[in-house]
């Protein structure tokens, strides 16, 4: 008999799932959702992920507003609700709000865990912890893939697999005298860095992270790297510091004991005392040391792949991501699949600069869902119902996604509510699914509504209009309160619809 304590023995199952962080565990819930076959693994001792550990100074980055104008049940507070994980059944909604003190709409890292935790426990979603993958085999034949796991537990076989592993394995730069700093990763209590003059290397959100928890501690606190900190409001994504950590630009421009350079580090050497940091000014090119106290390379993480590179999954960049299709599958390996974090890998548009939010859990979790049902779809012959639209309730119909959908607003011009029109099936909602999906399919007649950002402060909605091969692309009027649902909009996308839906502007 299994252990439950211990489930999934090894043998072969249809999938395996490694991670057992908010991707992994969205994803084990979407499969048992479609009676998909599957095994979940984890090398942690209980759900969570990077949560368990991180972020070192214990507050997110991402909101939950227990008090936002939808019921916490409902598909639509999800807009408002960045950390929660999906799911249909309304007591597993919105459990992030269970767990928050009301000190701060950004949960606590602690809060986060428990709220996972609950999630697991309550949607009884079983993973075999403690069990660690260490490499991997990939046959190929007439029955199609074949992986084989080699895990601490014994071996493994599937035909998909899904890794939920995050962009975890702490990066270190090639720098000279490297080895006499931290990572970010081994940052000790704050406490052990009072008096201390600290240098800080890379100035994402790590390195801010960092200093402005250290503020109260350090004596002087120096962050370098060779571009100019921006922050995400200047980018308007998750690339860039966020607002909660500028702190440190306003200690820097008063003189109270931070310095923010742009500068590439030439070596780090020990000098009587302590540390002495060579650095190359980016502006003039001129040498500038400093002596400090210790360094911290705030140099970010790497996705640890194991040994799927040797294997032929192809990656990229200094994290490492994988290359995939917009669906989030390898591009180079099929039957290997990716949720959580890593499915930034598959980038979409990025209309006006700005990525997709597939770095954090608000947006992954939508691409789970979908990466599930179209693996039950093509994979295990699942069929799923798409039920059909009034001619005359098209036009609110995608209005109010405009206006309330969470997927859309989560995933600004990645994600796409998409209608077809056809003369044999009529009108159908077909769901969600990446925009690049869309326009790069040569479908039947449909439309696509998203929302999308002009990286200036202007959120509207775009309607992609697929009629006889051809995709135009109409975008509507922003509005001060991102209300998308008047007279000016339905006039204006019923014109639109017209185009494969006549008698769609008539009502």
């Amino acid at each position: 008999m299994t252990d439950p304590q211990r489930p999934f023995p090894p043998g072969a199952y249809p999938v395996i799932v490694i991670g057992s962080g908010p991707g992994g565990l969205q994803v084990a819930y979407e499969l048992a959702r479609e009676g998909i076959g599957h095994a979940v693994l984890s090398a942690d001792e209980g759900p969570g992920g990077m949560f368990r550990r991180w972020p070192f100074f214990q507050r997110l980055l991402s909101w939950t507003k227990p008090y936002a104008p939808a019921d916490r049940r409902s598909r639509a507070f999800e807009r408002w609700d960045w950390n929660s994980l999906l799911a249909v059944e309304p007591e597993l909604r919105g459990l992030q709000t269970e767990f928050m003190d009301g000190t701060s709409d950004f949960p606590s890292r602690p809060e986060m865990e428990a709220s996972l935790t609950a999630f697991a426990e309550r949607a009884g979603i079983a993973v075999r912890y403690g069990c660690r993958w260490e490499s991997t085999r990939h046959e190929e034949g007439a029955a199609g893939n074949r992986f084989t796991l080699v895990t601490s537990d014994g071996e493994y076989t599937c035909e998909h697999l899904i890794l939920a592993v995050g962009i975890a394995e702490p990066y270190t730069p090639a720098t000279p005298g490297i080895e006499h700093a931290v990572h970010y990763a081994d940052t000790r209590a704050a406490e052990t860095y009072a008096g201390k003059r600290l240098f800080i290397l890379g100035k994402q959100n790590s390195g801010f992270e960092l200093t402005s928890g250290l503020l109260q501690w350090a004596s002087r606190i120096t962050l370098a790297s060779p571009s100019p900190a921006k922050t995400s409001i200047e980018t308007r994504s998750l690339v860039g510091v966020r607002a909660r950590y500028v702190q440190p630009f306003e200690d820097s421009a008063l003189g109270g004991g931070v310095d923010i350079l742009s500068a590439s580090i030439a070596g780090i050497s020990q000098v009587p005392g302590g540390l002495r940091v060579d650095l190359k000014r980016s502006d003039t090119g001129m040498p500038v040391s400093i002596e400090v106290d210790e360094v911290i390379a705030a140099t970010g993480f790497t996705c640890p792949l194991q040994d799927l590179p040797a294997l032929g999954v192809a990656t990229f960049g200094q994290s490492k991501l994988p290359a995939q299709t917009a669906f989030w599958e390898s591009a180079t390996v099929p039957g290997i699949h990716f949720a959580g974090t890593i499915t930034s890998g598959s980038p979409g548009l990025k209309k006006h600069g700005i990525p997709s939010y597939s770095g954090a859990v608000q947006g992954h979790r939508y691409n789970s869902q979908i990466l599930v049902r179209r693996l039950a779809e093509e994979a295990f012959g699942v069929v799923h119902e798409h039920p059909s639209i009034a001619l005359g309730d098209l036009t609110d119909h995608l209005l109010a996604e405009a206006t309330n959908g969470p997927e859309l607003w989560h995933q600004k011009a990645y994600l796409a509510t998409v209608v077809t029109v056809t003369p044999d099936d009529g009108i159908r909602n077909r769901g969600v699914e990446p925009l690049t999906s869309f326009l790069d399919s040569n479908g039947p007649d449909a439309i696509a509504m998203t929302i999308e950002a002009d990286g200036l402060g202007a959120i509207y909605p775009v309607a992609y209009v697929r009629r006889a091969g051809k995709v135009e692309e109409h975008a509507l009027e922003p509005h001060p309160f991102h209300d998308f649902e008047g007279t000016p909009y339905r006039r204006h996308l019923g014109a639109l619809l017209d185009l494969i839906a006549p008698g769609a502007s008539a009502t």
